[in-house]
């Protein structure tokens, strides 16, 4: 798992409309990056809402938010469509940025064990250093805990 200090895996992702999304792209600004296992999941829904809900904070801020799963284009248009969401999602179908930073790994859910991505959210620097990770992402706490990182 990519720790504080570290700087980001260099990465080319599309976003929901086939722009590319990358370390380029991001530098200059700081960037919050949230890992989150599956569109219309209902932790899943929540964590966009909440994000959506604080733009403007992160804006503020000059933070530039992106959420990253391994859905498709057509999944994410659908999601952010539905929950009017007002921020890129990127698509890792092949989970190789989530291998990079760390968060695909073994789950438990119900008894069952299967590989997926840990709900992670990872904060950048304008230089594409992690300022902080924020691990297994409890989401009812996790605007206050950004703000407070993000000040």
């Amino acid at each position: 798992m990519l720790k504080k200090g570290d700087m980001f895996p260099q990465f080319k992702l599309e976003n929901q409309n086939g722009e590319v999304i990358s370390n380029e792209t991001i530098k200059g600004n700081k960037t919050v990056l949230y890992f989150y296992p599956r569109d219309n999941t209902p932790t899943c829904t929540t964590e966009a809402c909440d994000f959506r809900d604080n733009l403007a904070s992160f804006n503020e801020l000059g933070v530039n938010v992106f959420g990253i799963s391994g859905d498709s284009k057509k999944k994410h248009q659908n999601f952010i469509e539905k929950l009017g969401l007002n921020f890129d999602l990127l698509v890792d179908e092949d989970f190789q940025l989530s291998k990079a930073t760390g968060v695909y790994q073994l789950k438990k859910s119900f008894g069952k064990e299967s590989m997926g991505i840990v709900r992670t959210t990872f904060i950048l620097d304008e230089e594409g250093k992690v300022i902080d990770v924020i691990e297994k992402v409890k989401v009812k706490t996790q605007m206050e805990t950004l703000k407070n990182i993000l000040g």
